[in-house]
């Protein structure tokens, strides 16, 4: 398995430079990871950067919190498109689905998915941290009858990341067609083989050069003992 082409390389942090992230798409590149994902303002950078790459740009909407207006992610998506985003992952409205409020919960999805169009990819993202088991088996039906790509399990700033239940709790939800991303916490390979293993088919990581690293030096080493 090729952990680098499931990596979406990340920096999310408020106080990111500029540098920083020209530093993202730059290993991006040398390392072959999917995507780099980004905040929103650095999109239209990261797609001149990367263009001519196989590298995806992806950014983040309603992010933290999903607390925001469905007008405000819409209006932050295409935006986010128009600048060159080709995924976009959007956090649901916790607070309505600890209400129940599911119609209000698969609108807001609906209306991030309509707005990408045919152009970007939607990943949502649940929080699974705040969640209940049941809270989490809606929220991934209800993404994916609204015509969501993937569905993911954290922000990576809240009170957890991603962990192997998780996984496989949405996973076992989505069925094998829709992807799973599992994002937090994860900075190393041996956390990377354990999400996958549950089921994940991306990997949100500011580690990604760590890990890849890691899975060469495994492999060389691998060779060396059968020879």
């Amino acid at each position: 398995m090729d952990y680098s082409k499931m990596i979406d390389h990340t920096i999310l942090k408020p106080d990111a430079s500029k540098a920083e992230v020209e530093r993202l798409c730059r290993e991006a590149i040398e390392y072959g990871f999917c995507s780099v994902c980004v905040n929103s303002s650095f999109v239209y950078y990261c797609a001149q950067l990367l263009k001519g790459s196989d590298v995806k740009v992806c950014t983040v909407v309603g992010f933290p919190l999903g607390a925001m207006s469905t007008e405000g992610k819409t209006a932050e998506t295409l935006t986010a498109v128009n600048d060159g985003a080709q995924e976009i992952d959007m956090v649901v409205h916790i607070g309505m689905v600890k209400s129940r409020e599911w119609e209000y919960v698969k609108q807001d999805i609906e209306s991030v998915v309509e707005a990408a169009g045919g152009n970007a990819a939607v990943k949502v993202i649940l929080e699974t941290c705040l969640l209940t088991d049941e809270e989490k088996i809606r929220v991934c039906q209800i993404a994916k009858e609204a015509g969501a790509a993937f569905v993911k399990t954290s922000t990576g700033f809240s009170t957890g990341g991603a962990t192997v239940h998780d996984v496989a709790l949405m996973r076992k939800t989505v069925g094998p067609v829709m992807g799973v991303k599992a994002s937090g916490g994860i900075r190393t390979l041996e956390t990377a083989k354990k999400l996958t293993a549950a089921g994940a088919d991306r990997l949100g990581t500011s580690s990604g050069v760590k890990i890849v690293k890691s899975q060469k030096a495994e492999e060389v080493k691998a060779e060396r003992m059968k020879s």
